[in-house]
């Protein structure tokens, strides 16, 4: 291409030329020439083009000796000049480099060495800081004429609960856990953060099998198909097991697997970037709570290490392993629960650090109210299936190895066994759920009030509900990695200070609460009932009410607000004598209520955990045979007592049947929420809806 453009017409090329070199040639006519060649054109037009500027360019000569062509002198081209330096735009430059490539390094550390642990911390420190120094500007009686001042207290906690919800999503695992705690702080949080960290109990997304296999192989240092004794590719006398996850949560996921010998478990794997980020999580939240502490002046960071503790234990499968086979050994050697309640068993030789198998429970969650009180069809002496811990009867293996051997990674191989529903599959387990919620306070208020060994996370997915061959209830309480464990001195002192609530003794409700470093033992009482408590004298609620008369509602909520501030710094001055225990027993108590409610008030919750509270203190082998004695004695007198807190509940139980009014937890709820509008305060205790 380049030759043909620069070839010259043949007539000029035979005649010889003297050429003399032109120092000043325009460059813009060349380029002009060059940009004119390569237009399309034909080989002529380019020709005549080339020949025609040739001719302006030189001067041509038909005699005298033939000159070639010679370069420009240097006098020609000027004096030189020295090229042009940018000495900052190279230290700018370099300074560049050298960042791009440490922030480079560092992402790719943090991501693959820490599962992103550093960015998640300095996500949460950003959004801490800037949720601190909105509450700072911003929360006031009358707003500051400034941007984000705009709907008052309301605007600022809506807001802020979406820029913490935001961060908490987004960063996952351990923070979806304590997402789901603020959830629950129903009487400590506005409502805005309840509406939205509801949606906190959603199911986590799961991880993929590969992760799965590595997690197995880093614990175990076998296969997963060595473990388990299991084969993906159907082969015979080996079990089989679902890659795909029954379910998914914050921590854990859960698969179904069915071992060589027959037994149906379920294999619960901790999530593999768990172990990498816990250790940041934790320290990014000391920290925000130790920034929080001195900020706001409130005593935050005294329960950060009890907190922090109860966290890395539910991280540790083993542990849960325990808390297992203890509470399974408790119930068992408790009377009034044996063959009521029922705790899976595990299988130690299957389970580590991050990997914890159990028996497989086939059941109906205590959310599905519909399944548990539709007729049963399954029938007549017949009970639900894996009851009291019976085999599951066996799967048609055949059709499951055939399904592998097309599929390998087929996703469902367990059978659904729903024949107790009937051809239509609308039976249910034909059960009462005044039965149902009987079973759990009484379980749950065993724990606290007779073991001192407390499991903290009794929501609706924790429970199964089966149907026994009698036609009662039992109840199957999972995942047991949150407990908590009273001394006996402090769970004799609480089994007391409920028993004195329900006699109204306030010397004894004082004189505990005192030692406990907690002042406004009114307020503590009716926190502690989750209803207003009526025995006390009202001194520091008269207080309050007086001081806030005249008042507008939002000088009064703000206010009420700064009291309630100082009213925790003075709960946790004492870091010595407040117990750190009441901050989960009050977890599982206000998530039993939820319960109770949610399945429509069927049993008087208060009555029941006032009874367990005084049994605790005669049946307790701690205590001198003759204190033992004198307790007996006041159990029977206060259970005369307790009976007329049935004629209040049965009162509401014929209202809500006619459908003029609600059940007695609603009631109980109701009056409560009247009581904190008083203080300018809004309870929300709709956790569980929807």
């Amino acid at each position: 291409m380049f030759r043909r453009c620069m070839a010259a017409p043949p007539g000029l090329l035979r005649t010889p030329l003297r050429v003399t070199h032109v120092p000043r040639y325009s460059q813009s006519s060349w380029h002009a020439t060059a940009n004119a060649s390569l237009a399309p054109a034909s080989t002529a037009r380019l020709a005549r083009t080339l020949s025609s500027t040739t001719r302006r360019s030189v001067v041509a000569r038909s005699s005298g000796p033939f000159e070639p062509l010679r370069p420009p002198s240097p006098s020609s081209l000027g004096a030189p000049r020295a090229a042009r330096t940018y000495p900052r735009g190279r230290k700018w430059g370099r300074r560049f480099l050298v960042l791009a490539t440490l922030t480079g390094s560092i992402y790719l550390v943090d991501r693959y060495a820490y599962a992103s642990g550093i960015a998640r911390s300095v996500r949460t420190f950003g959004t801490g800081l800037l949720v601190a120094l909105d509450y700072k500007i911003n929360f006031r009686a009358e707003p500051l004429p400034v941007i984000g001042a705009e709907g008052g207290i309301p605007a600022l906690h809506r807001r802020n609960a979406q820029r913490m919800f935001d961060v908490l999503s987004q960063n996952g695992g351990l923070y979806l856990k304590m997402g789901q705690a603020i959830a629950m702080q129903s009487a400590v949080l506005p409502p805005e953060f309840q509406r939205m960290f509801a949606r906190m109990f959603d199911d986590a997304p799961q991880d993929s099998w590969k992760e799965v296999e590595k997690v197995i192989r880093d614990d175990f240092g076998k296969s997963v198909e060595e473990v388990f004794g299991v084969s993906f590719a159907g082969v015979e006398g080996l079990g089989v097991m679902e890659k795909t996850a029954r379910a998914s949560a914050s921590v854990a996921q859960v698969h179904w697997a069915r071992l060589p010998d027959g037994r149906e478990v379920a294999v619960k794997i901790q999530k593999p970037e768990i172990a990498k980020q816990i250790g940041w999580d934790l320290w990014a939240f000391k920290v925000v709570m130790k920034v929080y502490t001195y900020w706001f002046d409130l005593p935050l960071y005294s329960l950060v290490p009890f907190i922090t503790e109860r966290l890395e234990l539910e991280t540790d499968f083993e542990n849960e392993a325990k808390n297992s086979e203890l509470m399974r050994e408790l119930v068992q050697n408790e009377p009034s629960l044996r063959g009521r309640v029922y705790i899976p068993t595990v299988y130690p030789e299957l389970t580590s650090r991050r990997v914890l198998t159990t028996e497989w429970i086939e059941g109906v969650r205590l959310w599905d109210k519909e399944a548990i009180t539709r007729p049963w069809v399954g029938g007549y002496r017949s009970g639900s299936p894996g009851v009291h811990g019976k085999q599951l009867d066996e799967p048609d293996m055949g059709a499951i190895r055939r399904e592998l051997r097309e599929d390998p990674n087929c996703q469902k191989l367990k059978p659904e066994r729903t024949q107790w529903k009937g051809p239509n599959a609308k039976g249910g387990l034909g059960l009462s759920t005044k039965e149902v919620m009987t079973t759990m306070v009484d379980l749950f208020s065993a724990q606290i009030f007779k073991w001192g060994v407390v499991h903290c996370d009794p929501h609706p997915g924790n429970m199964f509900i089966r149907r026994l061959p009698n036609g009662r209830a039992e109840l199957v309480l999972i995942d047991h990695g949150l407990y908590v464990y009273m001394s006996e001195k402090f769970r004799r002192e609480y089994g007391l200070f409920w028993k004195s609530l329900m006699t109204f003794d306030n010397k004894t409700i004082v004189s505990i609460t005192e030692e406990w470093g907690i002042k406004a033992a009114d307020i503590f009482a009716s926190a502690t009932l989750m209803k207003p408590y009526e025995g006390g004298d009202g001194r520091f609620k008269q207080q309050l009410l007086a001081e806030f008369e005249g008042k507008t509602p939002a000088e009064r909520h703000f206010e009420m607000q700064q009291r309630m501030k100082q009213g925790i710094r003075e709960v946790l001055a004492d870091e010595d004598k407040w117990p750190k225990e009441l901050i989960f027993i009050g977890r599982n108590m206000r998530i039993v209520q939820g319960n109770n409610q949610y399945m429509g008030s069927p049993v008087n919750r208060i009555k029941l955990m006032g009874e367990w509270a005084s049994r605790s203190l005669f049946e307790d082998p701690g205590l001198p045979w003759r204190a033992r004695l004198a307790n007996a004695w006041r159990h029977v007198l206060f259970k005369t007592v307790l009976t007329l807190t049935d004629v209040a509940f049965y009162f509401f139980k014929l209202r809500q049947y006619l459908g003029v009014g609600g059940g007695m937890e609603d009631e109980v709820e109701g009056r409560m929420k009247d009581m904190a509008k008083d203080f300018g305060l809004e309870l929300q205790h709709e956790v569980f809806e929807g």
